[in-house]
């Protein structure tokens, strides 16, 4: 068909409905044509009942891969149709149990034959064509046992995201979205402390010229992350802090955050750092939880510099 094939592959489930439709049409002909008074939606119940052994709706469901629902409405129409009966489980009278009625069992014995003709009919198509539908659908549904569609998608979503997000260094046209991303997280928890008020507006002054980097995360080439990898003093026991890491808010599970730090610790690395310091706040779980990541452990004494500081991580490089 034309249209699927300027649509390609994205349109697999429409094609396999259009297929699937195209089957079940033909599917209402074959019965009429042997005069089987069968709906073909209603194959897969009858044809698991046709072992004679009377079944639950659940257990149904559970042997034809179909919805608990799906096999009660089935149930029902073929309860109205004369072609199954139900009666109590003896052992469990909260469960009602569903066998072939006598009209069923005559459906059933015509059916043979049909069932081989058919079966007949698709070897045929088989042999007409390169590749074997009914083998490829196993494949497909092991395929998609082990991982759904909308799995995948999400996968290969996130990786063209994060391929999509690009790092560079502080230039001073960055210095407005240093100064928005930052004052944005801190106030959507606590205040500006009138240290970061400092820092913030004067960026180059606080963190470049003292020896220190700065990162900026570009997605469609607009700013949306920054952190900052700031010298420590000369009596410290750290060489350099992780800091002001702060992520758009709209721009969320990209793993922004995470290239941000990854580059803050690769120039340390490239700058013979050996040992990384930072504080945060634990009401910052996905931050925390990054850091731990990246191999942060939390330090058995604090001493906060900031209010709103109640953890102290360190890094060894």
């Amino acid at each position: 068909m034309d249209f699927f094939e300027r649509t390609g592959k994205m349109a697999i489930g429409s094609r396999l409905r259009v297929m699937a439709e195209l089957l079940t049409r033909d599917a209402a002909s074959i019965y009429a044509l042997y005069g089987v008074d069968l709906k073909p939606k209603w194959f897969p119940v009858f044809f698991s009942l046709n072992d004679e052994s009377p079944k639950s709706v659940t257990a149904i469901a559970r042997e034809i891969g179909q919805s608990h629902p799906s096999v009660s409405t089935m149930v029902k129409e073929m309860l109205r149709a004369g072609i199954v009966t139900e009666a109590n489980d003896f052992a469990d009278r909260r469960c009602t149990l569903i066998t072939l009625s006598g009209l069923g069992k005559q459906l059933a014995a015509q059916l043979i034959v049909q069932l081989r003709d058919v079966e007949r009919a698709v070897d045929q198509i088989s042999a007409e064509c390169q590749n074997d539908l009914w083998a490829a659908l196993a494949d497909w549904e092991k395929a998609l046992q082990r991982k759904s569609i909308v799995e995948r998608v999400r996968e290969i979503k996130k990786l063209r995201e994060q391929s999509e997000v690009k790092v560079v260094e502080y230039t001073p046209q960055y210095k407005n979205a240093f100064y928005r991303l930052n004052r944005a997280w801190i106030e959507s928890f606590w205040e500006l402390e009138p240290h970061d008020i400092e820092v913030l507006e004067n960026p180059e002054k606080h963190i470049i010229d003292k020896g220190g980097h700065i990162f900026v995360a570009l997605y469609g080439g607009r700013p949306v992350g920054v952190c900052a990898l700031c010298p420590m003093p000369q009596d410290s026991a750290y060489d350099f802090e992780l800091a002001k890491l702060a992520v758009d808010n709209s721009i969320r599970r990209k793993g922004i955050g995470r290239s941000l730090c990854e580059a803050v610790i690769d120039k340390a690395r490239q700058l013979g750092a050996k040992t990384l310091f930072l504080e945060s706040n634990t009401r910052l779980k996905p931050a925390i939880a990054l850091y731990r990541k990246l191999g942060f452990k939390e330090l058995t004494e604090y001493h906060l510099a900031y209010a709103r500081g109640d953890i102290q991580m360190q890094l060894s490089i």
